[in-house]
């Protein structure tokens, strides 16, 4: 027989219970995603891979079609 504290029911994590949901319902990616986006320093980061993708892809086909 398992003892479960007196607390364990009552206390309730703020915090995880979306995260726990969003593993409950299979929505982890979009849930990480969209926690990223709304993060200022996670958007700049987004942008900045965004640009540096398409750099370097507008290289690759000027370099290799071009010249």
């Amino acid at each position: 027989m398992t003892k479960q504290r007196p607390d364990q029911d009552q206390h309730q994590w703020e915090g995880f219970k979306e995260v726990d949901r969003a593993i409950a319902e299979n929505r982890l990616t979009s849930y990480s995603w969209k926690k990223a986006w709304a993060d200022p320093w996670g958007r700049v980061g987004f942008i900045a891979f965004a640009i540096l993708l398409i750099a370097f892809i507008i290289y690759v086909v000027i370099h290799d079609l071009v010249l």
